[in-house]
């Protein structure tokens, strides 16, 4: 199922959205259009063929799906610019953080589907971590959506309440992982390895690791358990981590992240 797509907001999570749908071949460059204010940084999208406009409401003429991609101050003008022109085949995504469905439905001068979606930047390579939501929406057509993400990694329809969190964990996750991978780097390196050896081994650990926990949907601990032997050096080091606060200091990252999400002013 290909249709024509809007991207409303060429940063670096619509780029990375359209670069997706077209590696997943669930749609063809021709048929996405992205805007921008500034065309000249989105260079590269139109030398892959996809279309460009600094005019939101052209490019949401011919769509269907329409992915609100702006930053949340943002929203707000979008919504009144394009609002008037909304047709009844169409549905919104958004995947602005922080703003609610009822937000996005008070700004519309009309009943329009709105499903929510928060992926993360891993999209462009079609292995994002994406939760949904709805309002007004059927099932066909959040069946539809949640096909589109299907497409481009692992997807959740969750409650509504509970997105704010998942913004936490997996759109922030990817920076929260990227930051041991690099740490794990640095690791390497001091222990004699160049610094393209020990990127890779541990970009490679770290994806082993996942693909051990999806795959056999396995626990964390399950795992751990089969590396740690009596007086090994894996247990040696992992006592150290949690003498040093690993865990403590993830699970306060995390839940820092999540409070400050919850005091965004809108």
């Amino acid at each position: 199922m290909k249709k024509k797509i809007a991207i409303l907001g060429g940063g670096n999570l619509g780029s990375a959205i359209a670069q997706g749908l077209v590696k997943s071949k669930l749609a063809n460059a021709s048929d996405i259009t992205i805007t921008r204010r500034n065309l000249s940084k989105l260079d590269h999208l139109k030398k892959e063929g996809f279309l460009l406009s600094v005019d939101n409401i052209e490019a949401i003429k011919k769509t269907e799906l329409i992915i609100l991609c702006v930053q949340p101050k943002q929203l707000a003008g979008l919504l009144a610019e394009i609002s008037a022109s909304l047709h009844r085949k169409h549905v919104l995504i958004s995947t602005i953080t922080g703003i609610s469905t009822d937000e996005i439905a008070s700004h519309l001068k009309k009943k329009t589907p709105i499903i929510r979606a928060m992926p993360n930047t891993a999209i462009a390579i079609g292995q994002s971590m994406t939760c949904l939501c709805a309002k007004d929406a059927t099932e066909e057509q959040v069946a539809e959506v949640k096909g589109i993400f299907d497409g481009l990694g692992e997807t959740l329809i969750i409650e509504e309440r509970l997105m704010k969190a998942a913004t936490v964990l997996a759109a922030s996750g990817i920076a929260f992982f990227m930051r041991y991978i690099r740490a794990a780097t640095q690791g390497g390196i001091q222990m004699g390895f160049d610094a393209e050896e020990a990127q890779l081994m541990a970009a490679q650990t770290a994806k082993g690791a996942a693909m051990l926990l999806l795959s056999r949907a396995s626990h964390p601990e399950i795992e751990i358990d089969k590396v740690t032997t009596p007086e090994g050096c894996t247990i040696a080091g992992l006592n150290e981590m949690e003498h040093q606060g690993l865990s403590s200091a993830l699970i306060k990252g995390i839940i820092t992240s999540f409070d400050k999400i919850n005091n965004i002013k809108k």
